[in-house]
């Protein structure tokens, strides 16, 4: 078992309406007047009002090298890295020099030493830190991320975990290219980032903490979808592949998945209380909800986080979760389950409940 002691989102400080990035970033990835035209035509239906980047808009005209884009994400990410950790580790009255493992998850730039040796030193973290950095979940990494460190604590019941997650999207845009996937994530991704704090049961049970415990998780590659969602990396850094028929695999697959999930647990579907849904997008969420057989309001705080900041890639089911946790959502008794879904194509998908005990 884990627990969860603390959930903390990051934003860049730029944030700007969707209107605004559509009539600056438009022009950079095509100069026909009928691809304009379907580019923000998509905006306008992306479920998206505002975000949040990493740089001010005006300087993504000057950005046209992947050295460049790679060296701003280490420097920018890692700062945006040590504000959310910084914030997670206050909000679970834990010592940074109390951790004792800590994983990194990245699908906008790559780095080496990675982004969580960076933060060794500036926050203060033990030399002897097990650190786990990892590219390739995409957005699946927030929920795969929270799994594999209830998987370390599950072996390691009285240590401290943290998952953090830097997504800096905005960097990843190509100019010059109007394939409808370009044209797609350039109105759906934004910035941000995000810092979970979690505990083994031994370490929960010292009253430190009354978070919701991890019960278990469920890890899918779906068939003959590889080529559906990912990257194409080449001389230009990262583009993006996104294929129409994502939302018919999700509803074709999650629920058996999910129920699968909860029979573990001796668990049905009617026990879920609340859904911690990844912000993919509104047709991701729709199919979602299809396969699920829940209401729209289900996904009330993805569709609320949807519009504030776009999708965030792996932070962004983080960001759903700090909403829930903050929220109030998840009451003693409560069980609810968390989901997002990456390259493979991919499900991650966590079982938590909120103990009706207090702390301790």
């Amino acid at each position: 078992m884990s627990r969860l002691a603390a959930v903390s989102p990051a934003l860049p400080p730029h944030v700007y309406d969707q209107a605004e990035i559509s009539a600056v970033i438009g022009p950079l990835l095509t100069e026909d007047p009928g691809r304009r035209t379907v580019l923000d035509r998509l905006h306008r239906a992306s479920g998206v009002s505002t975000r949040h980047l990493v740089l001010p808009l005006e300087k993504y005209a000057g950005l046209t090298s992947f050295d460049q884009a790679n060296d701003l994400f280490i420097a920018l990410g890692a700062d945006l890295a040590e504000h959310a950790v910084r914030q997670a580790l206050a909000d679970a009255d834990i010592l940074a020099e109390e951790v004792d493992f800590l994983l990194f998850t990245s699908v906008t730039g790559v780095s080496a030493p990675s982004i969580d040796s960076l933060l060794v030193e500036r926050l203060g973290l033990r030399r002897d830190v097990r650190r786990l950095p990892s590219f390739g979940w995409g957005c699946a990494g927030g929920s795969a991320g929270v799994a594999r460190v209830h998987d370390y604590l599950t072996g390691h019941p009285q240590d401290v975990a943290v998952l953090l997650s830097v997504e800096l999207c905005s960097l990843t845009v190509q100019q010059g290219d109007d394939s409808l996937a370009n044209l797609v994530s350039s109105g759906l991704f934004g910035d941000g980032a995000a810092a979970v704090v979690m505990v083994g049961e031994e370490r929960a049970v010292s009253g430190r903490t009354a978070g919701p415990r991890v019960l278990g998780s469920r890890s899918v590659i779906y068939p003959d979808s590889a080529g559906s969602l990912g990257w194409d990396i080449g001389g230009s850094g990262f583009r993006i592949v996104l294929s129409a028929g994502m939302p018919e695999v999700i509803e074709e697959h999650l629920r058996q998945d999910v129920v699968t999930l909860l029979a573990e647990h001796d668990l049905t579907l009617g026990d879920v209380t609340t859904w911690v849904a990844h912000t993919g997008g509104p047709r991701i969420l729709e199919a979602a909800a299809r396969a699920l057989g829940v209401a729209d309001e289900a996904f009330a705080r993805s569709w609320s986080s949807l519009d504030r900041v776009g999708n965030l890639s792996s932070s962004s089911v983080l960001h759903v979760l700090a909403d829930t946790l903050d929220g109030g959502d998840l009451e003693p008794g409560d069980v609810g389950v968390m989901f997002a879904f990456g390259p493979g194509v991919g499900a991650e998908i966590v079982l938590l409940h909120q103990p009706q005990e207090g702390p301790g």
